[in-house]
């Protein structure tokens, strides 16, 4: 991946020598990649934001982003350089990472009926992005530099990769854009023409209450084969146990009880599965998923420990390694410039008027958000970005920060407010600090300029602020959070804990059951997080899920060669990339339209049959386009 060089100095510390060498300067922050990298970083943030709130997790944008600018850049543009190549991505990666922590945070205040202003969604969004770069900037040198070799940051070197083949960009993103097609057309029919119905399910003849079902959705078949067999198997075994277990077993004893039982308003035996699943299921999910995350926070104590420690040593260095004049490779934003944004950042947080935490709000963000930023920017070098603990990152501060606020007399919905603004900014930091990570690996590896690309980070930051409201106000005024077709898993179990510790309003007892469940997953040596987010969610979701994984196991198992393996799924991976994106923007698309007033058809014009029919017939396409043997060229 490396060039040899002809001079010590240009050379980065520890004799490394990226891609595009120090002396070498190619155009890199231009108009061009400003534009294309904005309009892509809206888009996969609106795509990104929509996929989390059915499924609860996102997937990373920065390979497929790569592969569309290298083909717009290179094969429409005629422009070839990879550091611009690589600025696009950059500021498109950003879209997914503050989506991340929008979602899993802002619905819960959509859900107490509150509506915040796009002004205050954007200044959350801005704050916790912000706050995510400036802080992660002094730890470059630490973590990206000294610690290369070392810390893999897998999505980040995966990208430089990508870049670095740039010849591959026009045939790859053939991929990207046929499934963003397939996606879009296929939600169109089902969900915006109704010619068929995106979900089919059927209950179980003799056993009450029980259903299976799946959202015949290629998106969902795309989250599959992207995380694998293993996760999807996990979320799968979560959903069996409460849609074969859990609902049938609460029908079962309830209906002998005459009078409701909290939380529900009506007797048990008048409730079919999906009221069973609202009332009761989604609390005992929700225990399970707070037990799995915080779980998932201690077993990375020693490397967050480790990274706290190591990454520290970072903030004192600032000067070139050299000695002499800084290289371009080593150029970091000025120390002055993130002083003065902190401060910014601080006085916006504690006196604007529509951003209700105060100055002990404001101390809160700094204290937890330097925190979870320096062990977020480490631990994904090591684990990835997608097995980044933000959860539960979330979930431990959010518990604190809510005694503390009760505490000090931030109680009732003032203090639940404030709870969710504080743990809203320190959510998106964390998420911004471990794609700022990444994104500079990359940038390592390439050999671009940092300050540029930071500053086309902080800018990413600002046009997905600036958006990120519209989508949330649209989809919930289109689907409504925490609905069946929206649920907001992390938005919900972020807003129970909140509610639980000001008010004691909760049914704990379903809560530590779920936990309880949890647990016994965790005894068994597996990882409780993915279990946790399948018992969660309905089992419509994990069953399609669990298809994408199949299809990506078998053609894993068909191909014995190792770089031809990997190949294929690289090749499935930027199909299934497609799928998401083009059935959320086309969701999105749809929730423009039914907000405008545009009535759609109530009834499928097809039944059951044609959807699955229609589904399997993606996934078919699915298997083929990522068994085929070679790469597109």
């Amino acid at each position: 991946m490396s060039q040899k060089s002809n001079s010590g100095q240009e050379q980065n510390p520890g004799g490394f020598v990226p891609y595009i060498p120090p002396h070498e300067h190619r155009p890199e922050m231009t108009w061009t990649a400003l534009i294309l990298g904005g309009i892509l970083a809206v888009l996969f943030g609106a795509a990104n934001a929509y996929l989390g709130l059915i499924v609860g997790m996102t997937v990373t944008a920065s390979i497929p982003a790569a592969v569309i600018s290298m083909a717009i850049l290179r094969g429409i543009l005629r422009r070839n350089s990879i550091l611009e190549n690589n600025t696009v991505q950059t500021i498109t990666s950003v879209g997914e990472s503050l989506a991340a922590g929008v979602i899993f945070t802002i619905p819960a205040l959509f859900i107490w009926k509150l509506h915040p202003s796009l002004t205050t969604i954007a200044i959350i969004a801005l704050a916790g992005g912000i706050l995510g770069i400036i802080m992660m900037i002094p730890l470059r040198k630490a973590l990206i530099v000294k610690e290369h070799g070392v810390l893999p940051y897998p999505e980040g070197t995966a990208c430089a990769e990508v870049l670095i083949a740039g010849e591959k960009g026009g045939g790859l993103a053939k991929l990207v854009f046929s499934g963003l097609g397939i996606g879009a057309l296929f939600k169109f029919i089902a969900d915006g023409i109704k010619a068929f119905p995106s979900e089919i399910e059927t209950g179980i003849r003799g056993f009450k209450n029980a259903a299976v079902g799946m959202d015949t959705l290629p998106a969902l078949l795309g989250v599959g084969f992207i995380i694998g067999p293993r996760i999807a198997g996990y979320m799968l075994a979560g959903a069996v146990l409460g849609w074969l277990g859990f609902i049938p077993l609460i029908s079962y004893f309830g209906s002998f009880a005459a009078n409701p039982i909290f939380p529900a308003e009506g007797p048990i035996s008048q409730l079919g599965f999906w009221d069973i699943w609202s009332n009761y299921l989604r609390y005992i999910g929700a225990g399970a998923v707070a037990f799995g995350g915080i779980v998932s926070l201690f077993k990375a104590m020693p490397t967050i420990a480790s990274s706290f420690a190591i990454a520290l040593r970072g903030f004192s260095s600032t000067r070139g390694s050299n000695g002499g004049a800084v290289l371009r490779t080593e150029q970091d934003m000025p120390m002055p410039y993130i002083i003065v944004l902190v401060l910014v950042l601080i006085s916006v947080l504690a006196f604007f008027p529509k951003i209700h935490i105060g100055i002990p709000g404001a101390l809160l963000v700094m204290l937890f958000g330097f925190l979870f930023v320096t062990v977020s920017s480490r631990i994904v070098g090591i684990v990835g970005s997608s097995s980044n603990p933000v959860s539960g990152m979330t979930i431990a501060a959010l518990i604190l920060i809510t005694l503390v606020l009760k505490m000090i007399g931030f109680g009732g919905e003032t203090g639940m407010i404030a709870a969710i603004t504080i743990g809203a900014v320190i959510c998106i930091a964390a998420a911004m600090a471990g794609d700022t990570s990444q994104d500079l690996k990359t940038a390592f590896l390439v050999g671009a300029t940092p300050k540029y690309q930071q500053y086309a980070l902080m800018y990413g930051v600002f046009i997905t602020s600036l958006t990120i409201g519209f989508v949330l106000m649209l989809l919930d005024q289109a689907y409504g959070f925490g609905s069946k077709n929206l649920p907001a898993p992390q938005a919900t179990l972020m807003m129970m804990v909140v509610e639980g510790i000001m008010s004691g309003n909760l049914p704990w007892t379903l809560i530590f059951i779920g936990a309880a469940a949890a647990a016994i997953v965790e005894l068994m040596g597996i990882g409780s997080l993915p279990f946790a987010v399948g018992l969660y969610l309905p089992i419509h979701l994990s069953m399609p899920i669990m298809l994408g994984g199949i299809i990506r196991v078998l053609v894993e198992r068909r191909e014995k060669n190792e770089e031809m393996r990997k190949q294929k799924i690289e090749r499935g991976i930027l199909l299934s990339s497609g799928f998401i994106a083009g059935e959320a923007l086309m969701g999105i698309l749809i929730a423009v339209a039914v907000s405008a007033g545009v009535v759609l058809p109530e009834n499928p014009f097809f039944g059951p049959l044609v959807s699955l029919i229609a589904f399997l017939l993606v996934a078919m396409i699915l298997f083929a386009v990522s068994s085929k043997g070679k790469q597109v060229s």
